[in-house]
């Protein structure tokens, strides 16, 4: 459990403002097992839980005894775990579990994972009978200060990450703090990268504090979490409620994913985690608005240090021994920023802010060559 201190408050609540599918996000301690976490949010109907062999043996019993108060019938279903399940054969496992329970248009997804289970739960309901609710219960740091906020839902194609997908808003997102303390430390790594990446695009002082805390962070201090997940929900509710369907300001919450999702296609998925990949390709990123004269070398190497102390990789994979760069290039080509296969990237405009912009091939080979081999 985390510090009394921190259970004995309210959650901390972060409203994402869209209008008629305006929802909160809650932070705090053993949020799962409080019914107040529940409040407002559907009864009567069934309710499907969708989560994945890791997490079940941990917190599947405990989700189905909460519902289980409010629901007519709770079903599960239990995925297999990792990235490269991220496709259409286990996306079907979720709509099977559905239709043989009977489960009909009042029916509630509940996530309960990291952000590849809510990705897929978010698209199962967006799909299922043309959309039903669902509900986030994200399990990984990750997940709690990203992917589990938004509405964006998918999975992925052999030849790209998230290229096949949905906007669908969840009711809620529920983020137990307590839950991250069984995560092994390369997870807990992997969702710092997600927090990192808010400092140099949006919140230079919140970088500061990151810096100060990156240790605290990873001994899973519970203050310093709850300030972290709070800030980074802040950030992207923010970006959210101004551009919910990513026409424009929502795509500098891409910032390192351009690389990243390179680097995750190109390696096969799971080699890497997302963060891991989002971790190197933010030190990418930071070299590449160096590159275009947007930033100086002082900011590009305070990133690569706070990246390589959070546990995370800054030598950039060669994913093709022949031709390395024309292998980015073309894995890049597919990213959805992408226009007219002129690659976009999400550059640091000055400290705190973010532009998104096409470079010439040309300079993006310079930073991947130099990337590589750890320059």
């Amino acid at each position: 459990m985390l510090s009394t201190a921190i259970a004995a408050h309210a959650p901390l609540r972060v409203p994402i403002e869209l209008g008629d599918r305006s929802y909160n996000i809650l932070i705090g301690a053993s949020l799962i097992d409080d019914p107040a976490s529940y409040e407002g949010l559907p009864k009567g109907g069934s309710a499907l839980i969708v989560t994945n062999e890791t997490v079940a043996p941990l917190y599947l019993a405990r989700l189905q005894a909460r519902l289980q108060a409010r629901h007519r019938q709770v079903h599960s279903v239990v995925l297999p775990d990792g990235e490269r399940h991220k496709e259409w054969g286990t996306l079907q496992k979720i709509f099977d579990a559905l239709l043989a329970a009977g489960c009909d248009r009042k029916t509630v997804l509940y996530a309960l994972g990291g952000g590849v289970v809510g990705d897929m739960t978010g698209f199962a309901a967006a799909c299922f009978m043309r959309g039903v609710a669902f509900v986030q219960v994200p399990t990984t740091l990750l997940a709690q200060v990203d992917s589990s906020v938004g509405g964006k839902t998918g999975i992925n194609h052999p030849l790209g990450k998230n290229m096949v997908g949905a906007f669908h808003q969840p009711l809620r997102v529920l983020c137990d703090l307590d839950v991250l303390r069984s995560l092994p430390t390369r997870e807990l790594s992997a969702g710092l990268a997600e927090i990192i990446k808010y400092g140099p695009i949006a919140d230079m002082a919140f970088f500061d504090w990151i810096e100060s805390n990156i240790d605290a962070l990873r001994r899973l201090d519970g203050h310093a979490l709850a300030r972290a997940v709070q800030r980074s929900c802040e950030i992207k509710a923010a970006v959210v409620s101004s551009d919910e369907r990513e026409a424009g300001l929502r795509a500098i919450l891409n910032f390192g994913h351009t690389f990243g999702h390179a680097i995750e296609a190109g390696m096969g998925y799971g080699a890497w985690l997302h963060g891991e990949a989002v971790g190197c390709g933010m030190v990418m990123a930071a070299r590449l608005s160096q590159a275009v004269g947007l930033v100086d070398a002082t900011l590009v190497d305070r990133i690569r240090r706070l990246v390589e102390r959070a546990g995370l990789p800054v030598v950039a994979p060669v994913l093709d021994a022949h031709n390395n760069t024309q292998r980015y290039l073309e894995l890049m080509r597919l990213d959805k920023k992408a226009e007219g296969g002129e690659i976009r990237f999400v550059l640091i405009d000055g400290p705190g802010k973010a532009v998104l912009r096409a470079v010439p091939d040309t300079v993006v080979a310079q930073v991947i060559a130099q990337s590589c081999q750890g320059a």
